[in-house]
């Protein structure tokens, strides 16, 4: 570790680490039409990367007559059964940058509004140590975008939030990134993220390593 390195990167999980957008979607609109409402892509829109409280009462708008923490357990749920069932969809590029970072002594956390049961689910299917700390949406009192995430990871991990980079793919999560001070990263996936205020926006994880992320770190913290 140097001080041409960030000491930690930090990351969103849902469309970021993983391309589990389209099974939130999947569980989102059966549930829906069981009450007679209509959901479609456009609709599913509006949830990526809100916290899974709000993304529930966006549901009862919809016509979902459950409680919001029936909702959230409901969708957890599915989306977990279709991880066991289809497999992990890491996003292109994903793991190997994270096994890049480990390999060389950065500290990671991973910073996520899905639940906390959900995020240790998915981090134990990966075949290596990949993060020193998991950090849900159930543990923090203010979700993103709010930047409460993002300092209570960089606290937990000991590090200074200036010092850390965080990647994201959702306008609601770089806000949080941005408000808390570190070095922020977007990696677009089903929302375009012009203008929310990323250091750097990168089309896509694939073919990129620790010594990127550093260079990035640099350039915004000289």
């Amino acid at each position: 570790m140097t001080a041409n390195q960030p000491l930690a990167v930090l990351w969103d999980m849902d469309g970021t680490l993983v391309d589990s957008e389209p099974y939130w979607m999947a569980a989102e609109t059966p549930l829906v039409e069981r009450y007679g409402g209509v959901w479609g892509h456009e609709q599913a829109l509006q949830l990526v990367g809100l916290g899974l409280p709000d993304a529930a009462r966006v549901l009862q708008s919809a016509g979902v007559a459950l409680g919001v923490d029936e909702i959230v357990d409901h969708l957890t749920d599915e989306v977990l059964r279709q991880m066991g069932e289809l497999g992990l969809p890491f996003r292109p590029g994903a793991q190997e940058l994270l096994r890049s970072l480990r390999d060389a002594g950065i500290k990671t956390a991973l910073v996520t509004m899905s639940m906390h049961r959900m995020a240790a689910s998915i981090v134990e299917l990966i075949d290596f140590e990949a993060f020193d700390l998991v950090l849900g949406g159930d543990d923090v009192a203010r979700p993103k975008p709010h930047p409460d995430p993002y300092l209570q990871a960089a606290d937990a991990l000991g590090v200074d939030i200036a010092r850390t980079v965080a990647i994201e793919d959702s306008p609601n999560g770089l806000r949080a990134a941005v408000a808390s001070g570190a070095v922020s990263l977007g990696v677009p996936h089903f929302v375009a993220l012009d203008g929310v205020g990323a250091d750097a926006l990168w089309p896509s994880l694939e073919g990129r390593g620790a010594d990127d992320v550093s260079a990035l770190y640099r350039a915004h913290r000289p």
